[in-house]
């Protein structure tokens, strides 16, 4: 597994060939609108899971769709995060490091 950097490296390249391949233009609202369709691809998942929406696929089958809706919203947030110069780690520490001190 890697670390964030590495992570949020994988994710700009993705993302580079994405929006070359659909020549989309990235920019502050493109962000934020990748993260409200990937939260909500991601209850959608979570929700098929747990017998709350419809879907015809094997348990493993919906696991695996969670597992890939969670990597798609947290690759999104890492996008976001260097669209913004916001280091992850950094900001995680502050915020919630807090309560351990």
């Amino acid at each position: 597994m890697g670390n964030l950097e590495e992570l949020s490296e994988v994710a700009q390249k993705v993302s580079d060939v994405y929006a070359a391949r659909f020549e989309i233009e990235r920019d502050a609202v493109w962000h934020l609108a990748k993260l409200g369709e990937e939260l909500g691809e991601l209850q959608a998942a979570y929700l098929k899971l747990k017998g709350q929406g419809r879907s015809e696929a094997a348990p493993d089958e919906l696991r695996r769709a969670l597992e890939d809706e969670v990597a798609d919203l947290f690759a999104q947030i890492l996008l976001f995060a260097r669209w913004e110069d916001i280091d992850v780690s950094q900001a995680v520490m502050r915020k919630w490091g807090q309560y351990l001190e």
